[in-house]
């Protein structure tokens, strides 16, 4: 018999959740590589997630701290849809996924788990990322860690570059 290690998750199962909102801009007084930040505009952020489905895993949102789109201006939805396509392209270039799954849970309901700050999931797909783990045992296989994909996109994420590829 093989073990599967996945330690960090026991951080997500027995840890204590943050108090605030986690995409709101001071964080907590963590710096944006504690918080896993990789690109903070004007109007909106991008940051991996700390417990991703699948290498790559990002959240967008918009700084301003609202629960739907209703909430966002003209202005604000259009940078917060932009930096969604920025995230996008940063993504092809650095991973070459074969797809991604892209949206947004609203309400508890529909599994949003940080419900007062709308965010977008942005999840890589790659032929075969899904096996008999996910099937059988509910649990998913993250091949590299959070920092080495931290490190690897953050370069990518430079608010020039984003603004090129959006």
């Amino acid at each position: 018999m093989q073990n599967l290690w996945a330690p960090w998750r026991m951080d997500y199962i027995l840890g204590d959740r943050p108090s605030g909102c986690i995409f709101c801009s001071k964080g907590n007084g963590e710096s944006d590589e504690e918080r896993l930040i990789v690109y903070r505009g004007q109007r909106s952020m991008v940051m991996m997630n700390r417990f991703p489905y699948n290498n790559g895993h990002l959240l967008v949102a918009p700084w301003k701290h609202t629960p739907t789109l209703d909430g966002l201006n003209d202005d604000e939805l259009l940078n917060l849809i932009q930096t969604v396509r920025g995230s996008l392209a940063v993504l092809r270039e650095t991973m070459s996924p074969d797809g991604f799954n892209v949206g947004l849970n609203l309400g508890t309901v529909a599994g949003a788990g940080v419900e007062a700050h709308v965010h977008f999931h942005i999840v890589p797909r790659w032929n075969g990322d899904t096996n008999f783990m996910t099937v059988f045992s509910e649990v998913r296989v993250v091949p590299e860690h959070l920092t080495q994909t931290y490190k690897k996109l953050l370069p990518y994420f430079a608010k020039e570059r984003l603004n090129e590829i959006s």
